[in-house]
């Protein structure tokens, strides 16, 4: 999905704030984030210089530690009820740490993900009452458990909740709620996740209880990965906790995060927010999704590296295994998609299948809502049964209040403005996603799904290590503060390479018309179109330290065809002949023309790898996409422009694939199998994804063997006959490339002809 890119704007940063933080870009990208005031920026940056809310200023919070400190002075057993994604178990690690700290000895318990499911359950619940508890405490969980709630107390047990989910019109019956919605909007606390909650109350009770103000400062890295890993807002309290705890990781890691650093290879004094969202918090998801959350909590409390790394040893076996359950969910939706052409440009993506693990929806929903930039719902229904899953969003839709403005149609449904659960009759599922689709695309108003802000241009030899390290103190990135995103102008592409162990990714070598060089990733670009002819680049930079080497990493986002030069728009003439009665007899009467043509057409003329500039170009064969057509202008720089758009043969699947599997076979037979990708592109006037998907198709059919792949071309040996599981997908993927092919070449018969060459 193309994204639809917001341009910076020519302002200049104040020039206090740019005095206060000493670099232009780094103010220019402040104003984005709407911090114009120097003191402001100066907090934002140096977490030293934010002061931290108070804690109390939660509503219940004096009741809640009025409780608790009863409870310790009379040592009543406190029960906490934690919840099993990172947030949950975080925000039961740091209370089990600090009330032993304080001196209290707490139970504590996690539902199991798919036999029990979110919430508090009174079975278990009893157990707990049974083995002595007299004081309930949730963390990321309680405040829609009612009847749960009303059970302990009929039991004679007292709740404390602390929670950051959607508030209910009805508080439960508990002693006190320590909830951030529960704040006025705009107060610093109001965007803590449950380790947050749970990280105050710690906090006040110690404040108190005239505590070792140390004992904080021991806890944060929990909060951070908490923060990290439930997608909380990072502004206010919640940023500053994520700086502190990313200090205190850097400095000393607890063992357990330490043996998960050592199994991921990850040096720990480098650690950052992508290392916690990428690295750490999967493998501790891990084990909630597919065995049990306990064994999260029990490796974040461990007191030495050599029963941390027994735990770490098997969350890394069961990290392997989702990231495979991931891996085909993810392969399923996509060819959902493909299959769909207008899933592309909807305003959310509602997909379901009745095999997928509803443990792990939620790691597949939250990569696509990345890569397309709109919400997206992923939904487990088998048949008999009713439909569960998960939800993730983007910035500008609260995901949870769109649900709720839509809950005639679910079962329930429960979560924070990033992330939800919900269940729903299988009937309904259609049902949601036109509604979803409407109150989304309220939510968002004018701006259209798929935006991408762009903070500033800049050129590839201006990223320096400097420059990223500049950039860097704006770190942490994430929700409410996402990385600064770069335009790289007039690229062309060298080479690529498939990378990683699975090969779902790319680093290209592009080039800028100074000569200038760099290697880009580009992450799960496995299956996505190479760009063509000269494009610019959206993208975000880190510094890495690949193989011991600090460098600087350059992560493609998006890319766009490039921009028409104005040297080719100046006094370019257009003469439309897409409407002539014979268009063979007119492109005889042009002498001296440039024509291009592709598709084996009988008309005489130069494919993409035979164009030269020229004062005249005759376009005959429609391009098969804007990238196309731009980079054809781009290399002719023609000053009349006769356009004929002809559609090419080849067109639908069954032709494009008889057309490719001839070319094949003559590769096969007079070259050993290699074969130029551009050239049998232009052979089927198609774009280089078509005929990656192509071979893709014929591989799965059985019709011939990928034995290498580059961004130049491919060898191929013949296929065993045998059809793959997957030759279906394969085939509709390629169904929907050369759909979208057709789609532009509607657009250009359609359109005039000025705005056809430069919309």
């Amino acid at each position: 999905m193309s994204l639809h890119w917001l341009e910076p704007t020519s302002a200049a940063p104040p020039a206090d704030l740019a005095a206060a933080v000493g670099d232009p870009l780094v103010a220019a990208a402040l104003v984005r984030r709407g911090i114009a005031d120097p003191d402001a920026a100066r907090a934002f940056l140096d977490p030293n210089l934010y002061r931290l809310s108070d804690p109390f200023d939660l509503p219940d919070m004096g009741r809640a530690v009025a409780r608790l400190r009863r409870a310790i002075e009379r040592q009543e057993r406190i029960a906490i009820w934690g919840d099993f994604d990172v947030d949950g178990q975080t925000a039961t690690a740091l209370l089990v740490e600090g009330l032993r700290a304080l001196g209290a000895d707490p139970l504590w318990y996690i539902p199991d993900r798919l036999s029990e499911g979110h919430g508090i359950h009174i079975p278990a619940l009893g157990r707990l009452i049974d083995a002595g508890a007299r004081l309930l405490v949730t963390c990321d969980t309680g405040v829609a458990a009612h009847e749960a709630i009303d059970y302990a107390k009929r039991r004679g047990v007292d709740a404390i909740v602390t929670d950051h989910h959607q508030l209910t019109d009805l508080l439960p019956a508990a002693e006190a709620v320590v909830h951030p919605l529960r704040l006025p909007e705009d107060h610093p606390m109001r965007t803590l996740p449950g380790v947050g909650a749970a990280l105050q109350l710690i906090r006040a009770l110690a404040e108190s209880s005239n505590a070792d103000p140390a004992l904080i400062d021991q806890l944060v890295d929990l909060a951070a990965l908490g923060i990290v890993a439930d997608v909380a807002v990072q502004t206010g309290d919640a940023r500053c906790w994520l700086q502190l705890g990313l200090r205190l990781m850097r400095r000393s890691l607890r063992p357990g995060l330490a043996a998960l650093a050592e199994a991921a290879a990850l040096e720990p004094s480098q650690i950052n927010e992508g290392h916690i969202a990428f690295i750490l918090a999967p493998r501790l998801n891990a084990a909630g999704r597919l065995d049990s959350a306990a064994l999260g909590v029990e490796l974040l409390m461990a007191r030495d590296l050599d029963s941390a790394r027994t735990i770490a040893l098997k969350l890394e076996g069961l990290n392997a295994q989702r990231k495979l359950l991931c891996d085909q969910i993810e392969s399923a939706a996509e060819a959902q998609i493909a299959r769909d052409p207008a899933l592309r440009s909807a305003d959310v993506l509602v997909l379901s299948a009745d095999s997928w693990h509803t443990g792990v929806v939620g790691i597949v929903a939250s990569r696509l809502s990345e890569r397309y930039n709109v919400p997206v719902v992923l939904l487990a229904a088998p048949p008999g049964e009713e439909a569960r899953g998960s939800a993730r969003s983007v910035t500008g839709v609260d995901i949870t209040a769109a649900l709720a403005a839509n809950a005639h149609l679910l079962n329930g449904y429960g979560g924070h403005v990033m992330a939800a659960g919900l269940r729903l009759a299988p009937e309904n599922i259609a049902a949601l996603r036109r509604a979803l689709g409407r109150t989304v695309r309220a939510m968002r108003g004018e701006v259209p799904p798929g935006t991408l802000s762009i903070d500033a241009e800049t050129t590839l030899p201006a990223l320096t290590l400097d420059l990223v390290a500049s950039l860097e103190r704006l770190a942490p990135f994430g929700a409410g503060n996402p990385a600064v995103v770069l335009a790289l102008r007039d690229l062309r592409l060298r080479d690529s390479r498939l990378i990683g162990r699975d090969k779902a990714h790319r680093t290209l070598n592009v080039e800028d018309p100074s000569g200038a060089s760099a290697r880009v990733v580009w992450w799960d670009s496995a299956t996505l179109p190479l760009p063509e002819g000269r494009f610019d680049i959206a993208c975000t930079v880190r510094a890495s330290d690949f193989r011991g080497e600090r460098r600087v990493e350059i992560a493609l986002l998006d890319w766009q065809p490039a921009r028409p030069s104005a040297k080719a728009g100046a006094a370019l003439t257009i003469i439309d002949h897409r409407s002539d009665p014979d268009p063979q007899a007119l492109l005889a009467l042009l002498s001296g023309a440039l024509v291009y043509r592709e598709g084996g057409d009988s008309v005489a003329g130069s494919t993409r790898l035979e164009l030269r500039p020229a004062e005249t170009l005759a376009i005959w064969t429609a391009p098969p996409n804007r990238a196309s057509l731009r980079a054809l202008l781009d290399q002719v720089q023609p000053r009349i422009v006769h356009i004929f758009a002809v559609d090419p043969p080849y067109a639908d699947g069954d032709s494009f694939l008889m057309r490719l599997l001839g070319l094949a076979k003559f590769a096969l037979q007079h070259r050993g199998g290699a074969a130029d990708r551009q050239a049998v592109a232009a052979a089927l006037a198609a774009t280089g994804r078509a005929v990656d998907l192509g071979l893709a198709a014929l591989e799965a059919r059985g019709a011939l063997v990928r034995v290498s792949d580059s961004a130049e071309g491919f060898v191929i040996a013949p296929g065993t006959g045998e059809v793959a599981p997957d030759a279906p997908e394969q085939r509709a993927r390629l169904n929907a490339a050369l759909e979208e092919m057709r789609a532009f070449r509607a657009h250009l018969r359609q359109t005039s002809a000025l705005e056809a060459l430069f919309r």
